[in-house]
This record gives structure tokens, C-alpha cells and sequence, in this order.
């Protein structure tokens, strides 16, 4: 089976783990910071970037569509290796960080895909009916 994308994917990943060390560099720790998360965003828009030029194939989005289903199992198993009990008896840093990055996901991810909360609400409940209601 042969799987398209993988370049750009790589580079990428190689890109997000360069600047997540970096991070980790410039805040004193010896730890790569947000690595993946870069990655994971490079990849969004490179990727958007390419489509809206008409620049990447079909069977590379296939492929990136399937690196794309792949990453939540990737992430879960990342958050596995991490020492959450060592962090988590460390401080309330830990949850104070933890909490404000999901409060702010919240709020970015509207902006970045170009609706409003609302809007993206609607629509959520529009394609997940049982899950929801149509305001």
C-alpha cells in the first residue's frame, strides 16, 4: 500500500519537534514544547495552502487523510509516555496549564477556521442531529 503525503508530513514533524525543542530551550527546560501541536497546525496549512493552489494530488490528500485519522491515536499514546503523576504532585502549574490551554483552544479555534462559535455550533448540531439541537 503505498501512502501519499508522507513528505510533507515529515517535514512537518521535523519542523515541529525543531521548534518545540527550541521553545523548550528559551524557557530553561530540557523538554520539547508544543512540538507536535506545531506540526499538527504547519500540516493544516501547508496542506490548505497547497489544496487552494490546486498544487497536491488526490492521492496525496487520500494519503494525508489518512496520517490525518491516525493522529489521535498518535496523541493518545504521546500523552501516555508523559509522567502526568510526576506532574500533577509537582504543582498546581500543571492544571492551571492544562485548563488554560483547552479554555483557549476553545476560543482560537473559531478564529482559525473562520466562524464564529455560534456559527460553528450550528453547524456541528446540523451534521451531529442526535447530539444536539438547531438554535
Amino acid at each position: 500500500m503505498v501512502i501519499y503525503g508522507v513528505a510533507i508530513l515529515a517535514g512537518c514533524f521535523l519542523f515541529g519537534m525543531f521548534c518545540g525543542e527550541l521553545i523548550g530551550t528559551l524557557m530553561g527546560i530540557d523538554s520539547n514544547v508544543g512540538g507536535v501541536g506545531i506540526a499538527m497546525l504547519l500540516l493544516i496549512v501547508v496542506v490548505d495552502k497547497l489544496q487552494k493552489d490546486g498544487k497536491i494530488s488526490l492521492p496525496a490528500q487520500s494519503g494525508l487523510a489518512f496520517w490525518n485519522a491516525m493522529y489521535i491515536p498518535i496523541v493518545i499514546a504521546m500523552a501516555a509516555s508523559q509522567n502526568v503523576l510526576g506532574a500533577l504532585t509537582g504543582g498546581p502549574l500543571a492544571i492551571i496549564a492544562g485548563i488554560a490551554v483547552v479554555l483557549i483552544s476553545w476560543l482560537v479555534v473559531p478564529l482559525l477556521s473562520g466562524k464564529k462559535a455560534k456559527e460553528s455550533a450550528i453547524e456541528f448540531n446540523k451534521n451531529h442531529p442526535a447530539t444536539g439541537e438547531v438554535n
